[in-house]
């Protein structure tokens, strides 16, 4: 747990324990899905902050566990670029926005079946109220946020391999994204019945789209956020090893002389540059963590060297 990015632990944690309350309170008569999960707003129980909690119930093991195994997977990656704030709202914004886009495709549903016509309906040989049916219209799951996650690691790593089951072989992370967005996409076509809010998934994955996108025409829009100190840090390593690659060259400014260079003699140990620039990228990309420790010990041998 510790080599994983604090907002992405922190989530992992919050969702964990909303999964057990659930439980534990659901033996003692409390029913936390209907007080927090994200009604139809059409609903008497609908409250605005379903919005917002909604996204860390979960109806079941393999369902938590598939949505903390991506989160885990592919947040921990993108918070790492991002930072932890900034990570975060996309998280917090997007699990709204998919919350949203499912409201308005139950207010579909909701018209084609003509319920504003009905005081009750007949649902599987049971009658009972209209308002009491839509009431059952209820929302949980992370699966929004997650998905808006996913879609970023594609954005960010679009040709990073990834090995999925069943697949034999790397796919790329553009592509597998594009796999999922059809997934979803011929399922919330095909109708209700399995259980599953496809357009909510659709949704978080379209908000964070929009997100991305606006980010990258206005960088100066994240600088609210705060800069990612761990990615600086990187960088600038990588930048000053880049600085002392040519030929042994280094930058002098001696007092009242024009700046000029100085020949050193070559090192060596200075042709891995190389390998010292992939272990900086693998940095970047996975955190000092992920490291082995040859590598750990040939960045050490090599930032003393310089």
């Amino acid at each position: 747990m510790n080599s994983i990015p604090t907002m992405t632990k922190n989530l992992l944690i919050v969702n964990f324990l909303a999964f057990v309350a659930t439980w534990v309170l659901e033996l003692r008569g409390i029913d936390l899905t209907s007080m927090l999960g994200l009604h139809f707003f059409m609903a008497k129980d609908f409250h605005l902050y379903q919005f917002v909690t909604y996204m860390f119930l979960h109806g079941g093991f393999t369902h938590i566990f598939f949505n903390m195994f991506a989160l885990w997977m592919f947040g921990a990656v993108v918070e790492r670029v991002w930072g932890p704030k900034k990570f975060l709202f996309y998280y917090i914004s997007c699990g709204i926005g998919a919350g949203f886009v499912q409201e308005i495709a139950q207010y579909v549903n909701y018209m084609m079946m003509g319920l504003d016509t009905f005081d009750r309906v007949n649902i599987a040989g049971t009658i009972m109220l209209t308002a009491d049916y839509l009431n059952l219209w209820t929302t949980i799951g992370a699966s929004g946020a997650v998905y808006a996650i996913l879609l970023a690691f594609g954005m960010i790593f679009p040709n990073e391999r990834l090995f999925i089951i069943p697949f034999p072989f790397p796919i790329k992370a553009k592509w597998l994204v594009v796999g999922y967005i059809a997934i979803e996409l011929f399922s919330a076509l095909s109708g209700p019945g399995d259980g599953v809010a496809h357009t909510a998934h659709l949704g978080g994955m379209l908000f964070g789209f929009i997100m991305i996108r606006y980010w990258r025409k206005h960088p100066e829009s994240s600088n609210r956020f705060g800069r990612n100190r761990g990615q600086e840090f990187f960088d600038n390593m990588k930048r000053r090893f880049d600085e002392r690659k040519q030929n042994g060259r280094r930058w002098v400014d001696e007092p009242d002389e024009e700046p000029r260079y100085r020949e050193e003699p070559p090192k060596p140990k200075r042709k891995n540059q190389e390998e010292i620039d992939a272990i900086l990228d693998k940095i970047r990309k996975s955190g000092y963590d992920s490291l082995t420790k040859e590598e750990k010990k040939k960045l050490f041998d090599q930032s003393r060297e310089n």
